[in-house]
C-alpha cells in the first residue's frame, strides 16, 4: 500500500478508537471500513500495520497524532466560524451577518470531540508522556504541544488580532485553561463545560505574563502525571 493509502486508513481508523482505543488493532481493522470493492475481509496483519504506521507503540503514537489533528479540524465546524479560504466578496448577506464563533464556542467543541473516547485518553496521554526509550522520567513536551496547538487554533479560528506580547500571553492563558478543562473532563465529564466556562469568566482578560510559562509547563506535567498514575498505567 502507498503512503496515500496509509493516510486514508488513518482517517478510517479514527472512528474505531471509541471501541478499540488507540491501538494497533484499531489500525488493523481500518481496512474493514473501506468502501465496497476495496474492503478487506480480514484486518491487516501486524507486519502490515508496522510497515504502514510504525513498529510497536510508534503506530499507536501515529494514530494519536492523527486523532489530535482531527480534533483541531473539528473546532472549525462550530456554527459561526468564518472559513478563511473564502473571500469576503463571495459571502452572502446571511453569512456576513452571522454571529462570529467565540473562544468559548471553539474550546467547547474541542472538549466535545473528546467525549466518545474519554475512557481511552488516560492511556493515550500516558503513551505521549512516556519517553520513547521507555526510561523515566516522563516527558511533558507532548502535553504542552497539544494544549498549545488547541489554543493557537482557537485564536486563529476566532480571528484573534493580538500583536506581539499580547499574542503570546493570550495563547499561554488559553492553553492553561484548556489543559485544566481537559484534565477535569477526564475525571468529571458532566461538569467539564461548566468548569471551562468558569475559568474563562474568571480570566476574562485571557492574559498572563511570560514569566508564567514555566509555571504553566510545570502544571501541565504534574496534572498529566497525576491522571496517568491514578489510571494505574504508569507507576
Amino acid at each position: 500500500m502507498s503512503t496515500a493509502s496509509s493516510t486514508r486508513l488513518l482517517k478510517l481508523a479514527l472512528p474505531l478508537v471509541r471501541t478499540h482505543g488507540f491501538t494497533r488493532e484499531a489500525l488493523s481493522r481500518s481496512v474493514l471500513a473501506l468502501p465496497a470493492g476495496e474492503v478487506h475481509t480480514e484486518p491487516l496483519s501486524d507486519t502490515a500495520v508496522s510497515a504502514l504506521f510504525g513498529n510497536g507503540d510508534t503506530a499507536r503514537r501515529t494514530l494519536i497524532d492523527a486523532w489530535m489533528k482531527d480534533g483541531l479540524r473539528h473546532m472549525a465546524l462550530v456554527p459561526g466560524v468564518e472559513r478563511h479560504a473564502q473571500s469576503s466578496i463571495s459571502l452572502d448577506s446571511a453569512t456576513a451577518t452571522a454571529k462570529k464563533a467565540s473562544i468559548r464556542d471553539v474550546l467547547r467543541a474541542r472538549l466535545e470531540y473528546n467525549e466518545p473516547v474519554l475512557p481511552h485518553l488516560p492511556e493515550a496521554f500516558a503513551l505521549l508522556a512516556s519517553p520513547r526509550s521507555g526510561i523515566p522520567p516522563l516527558d511533558p513536551t507532548q502535553a504542552i504541544k497539544h494544549t498549545a496547538r488547541v489554543a493557537d487554533e482557537a485564536c486563529y479560528i476566532t480571528g484573534d488580532k493580538s500583536l506581539q506580547l499580547d499574542w503570546y500571553t493570550k495563547r499561554i492563558s488559553l492553553a492553561a485553561i484548556y489543559a485544566a478543562s481537559e484534565l477535569h473532563q477526564l475525571t468529571s465529564p458532566h461538569t467539564a463545560y461548566a468548569f471551562l466556562d468558569s475559568l474563562l469568566e474568571t480570566s476574562s482578560t485571557l492574559k498572563s505574563t511570560l514569566s508564567e510559562v514555566g509555571l504553566y509547563s510545570d502544571y501541565v506535567f504534574k496534572s498529566w502525571k497525576g491522571i496517568i498514575k491514578s489510571s494505574g498505567i504508569l507507576l
